[in-house]
């Protein structure tokens, strides 16, 4: 049975009319920005046909910047690396290297696998790179944001492999999804949806740093999303920070990742230069 309210408060693809365009023009500019970018292209972090990762590189001379890996959205369900390369273009331009996934989608995974892949492609980026990667994520990117944060990690890679998150319009508690339609793909019961919930599992240790961005128009279940996670995590020692984007909703609020006049810009870089 669908809930009507939940249906409304997270159902952002209905919500927002102008959701198609908004993504086709995302993919357009990230095919010019794959075609020209200096980058090492489709670079694999697993067996799997989407395990894979573009590393986009700042212009030969820059200074030997940090690494951030970003994480697209769709609901474990959509999208790509490849049509989400538009984001990498004004970091790059700052200093830093840039590392965009792909990930299996649901229904052919469940999340607890995207998750796992996720942390395998943090692992191969900071391999490739060297630097421990500060993540960044869009909606279910932001949820898998604050995965790797919380994440154990095993004895051959570094305790502290992921310092810090920026999750932009992320889902936490992702019970609220069961009685939605974006559960025909994602199969979540009660239990599987509290296991792979970051709000109810084991938090970061202290001294990590979250921040948790939502744009100002979005529904109020974002917002409390982001505030809950924030509440608890702080409540065990992280650095967390909730912040709203003012004039944007819950697919123009990544435009502001393409601005460096942009807040949420300089928050994310601000993160990445931190360490």
């Amino acid at each position: 049975m669908i809930d009507p309210h939940l249906e409304a408060e997270y159902n952002n693809r209905t919500r927002i009319p102008a959701f198609a365009d908004i993504v086709a023009r995302w993919a357009a500019t990230s095919a010019r920005e794959r075609a020209s970018a200096r980058a090492e292209l489709d670079q694999p972090y697993g067996a799997g046909a989407r395990q894979r990762f573009d590393l986009f590189l700042p212009a030969p001379g820059a200074a030997d910047g940090p690494v951030l890996l970003y994480i697209h959205g769709g609901y474990w369900q959509l999208g790509s690396g490849p049509d989400t390369a538009f984001v990498a273009r004004a970091f790059t331009d700052a200093g830093l290297t840039v590392a965009i996934p792909s990930y299996s989608l649901c229904p052919a995974v469940r999340v607890h696998d995207i998750i796992a892949e996720l942390r395998q492609c943090a692992i191969a980026v900071w391999r490739r790179t060297g630097k421990h990667p500060v993540v960044a994520g869009h909606s279910a990117g932001g949820h898998l944001a604050a995965a790797l944060l919380a994440t154990r990690w095993p004895a051959d890679v570094p305790a502290d492999l992921v310092r810090g998150a920026c999750a932009i319009s992320g889902v936490f508690d992702l019970a609220p999804l069961i009685p939605t339609s974006m559960n025909a793909a994602l199969r979540l019961d009660a239990d599987e949806a509290r296991a792979v919930s970051p709000r109810f599992g084991p938090p970061p240790p202290a001294g990590r740093v979250l921040i948790a961005a939502v744009g100002a128009e979005e529904t109020e279940a974002f917002h409390h999303q982001s505030r809950a996670l924030c509440e608890a995590w702080s409540r065990a020692g992280v650095e967390t920070a909730y912040v709203k984007i003012a004039g944007t909703h819950h697919f123009d609020v990544v435009d502001e990742l393409t601005r460096p006049a942009s807040p949420l810009w300089a928050r994310v870089v601000s993160l990445a230069r931190r360490w």
